[in-house]
């Protein structure tokens, strides 16, 4: 169902998707509240059922993608990424709401929320469309809008796979794990290994081997219209794959994965595209500074008390 929300917000479906575990109470108070003062309707997943409280309608998955108008995501990057699993194949944009740390595809922070729900409600946002991995494999078909890593299972030696693009063979990877990433999952695992940060903007996807020995050794950036089949060597050890850092299964020696993108699979809101652009790159600077968490904060507090200037703006 395509997200219209000219004529105001009275008849349409707020769907919720919940972190699995975080207590989520006191937003999902804020919604049903704004909800019934403007004639919203609330739903959630069957599966949620005992934490959605008064006011929230479970419905089983398919129910909830062809009841919702739009998703609020009240959780990290990862309940995000989870949404968008579940909505792709339909036009339904997801908002986020940052419960979790870096959150690099939430939009909110808990206290913004009641002024977001009344930008939604006014049309005041622009959907912003990300692409995602098709894989096939072996027991294994999966989404994935971050990231496919191909890991090796610890004693059972590393991950060795031959690549080859459009049927013609590229090369060899002899590493720790293979990982392909969206633009979007370019900021995760890909970034951890040393791969380049990529524009959600830009019609690309890229594998990263991880600490390679041998064959290719720096990130490959293919185009969308390109496919990626991946086919384990003989002298490889068992992978495991991960999709968007779930386990998704198993692959032995000989199994062959196929990765094709899809453009705009999910949509997501965003209220203040180039706002959130400048906190991304703020998140990713902090990831790169050799502090714990509570030695950033700490060093900061310490700065802001004695009314000097941190040292970012130095």
């Amino acid at each position: 169902m395509a997200l219209d929300y000219g004529g105001g917000v009275r008849g349409r479906s707020f769907g919720l998707v919940l972190h699995p575990v975080r207590d989520v109470g006191g937003e999902v108070r804020t919604i049903v509240s704004w909800a019934r003062e403007h004639g919203a309707e609330v739903v959630g997943l069957a599966s949620d059922a005992a934490r959605l409280g008064e006011g929230v309608a479970p419905l089983a998955p398919e129910d909830f993608v062809a009841r919702c108008d739009a998703v609020i995501s009240l959780g990290g990057d990862g309940t995000m990424l989870g949404a968008l699993r579940l909505l792709i194949g339909s036009e339904v944009p997801v908002l986020g709401v940052n419960l979790g740390h870096l959150g690099f595809l939430v939009e909110l922070e808990p206290r913004e929320l009641p002024g977001g729900l009344a930008r939604l409600a006014a049309g005041d946002f622009t959907v912003e469309p990300h692409s995602c991995l098709r894989i096939s494999g072996p027991g294994l078909r999966a989404v994935a809008f971050n990231d496919l890593a191909l890991t090796r299972t610890p004693g059972l030696g590393s991950a060795s796979a031959s690549l080859a693009v459009d049927g013609h063979r590229m090369g060899y990877y002899r590493c720790d794990a293979l990982v392909l990433s969206t633009p979007t999952g370019s900021t995760a695992y890909n970034y951890a290994a040393g791969g380049p940060v990529v524009s959600p903007a830009a019609d690309s996807f890229l594998v990263t081997p991880v600490a390679p020995m041998s064959g290719i050794s720096r990130t490959l950036v293919l185009g969308t219209e390109e496919s990626v089949r991946l086919e384990l060597l003989a002298n490889s050890g068992r992978l495991v794959a991960e999709v968007d850092g779930t386990v998704g299964g198993q692959l032995e020696p000989g199994a062959s994965v196929d990765v094709r993108v899809e453009r705009a699979a999910g949509h997501v809101i965003r209220l203040d595209a180039q706002g959130h652009g400048r906190r991304s790159r703020v998140k990713l600077s902090l990831l790169d500074l050799p502090l714990l968490p509570e030695e950033m904060r700490e060093r900061l507090l310490q700065e802001l008390l004695r009314g000097e200037p941190t040292s970012g703006t130095r």
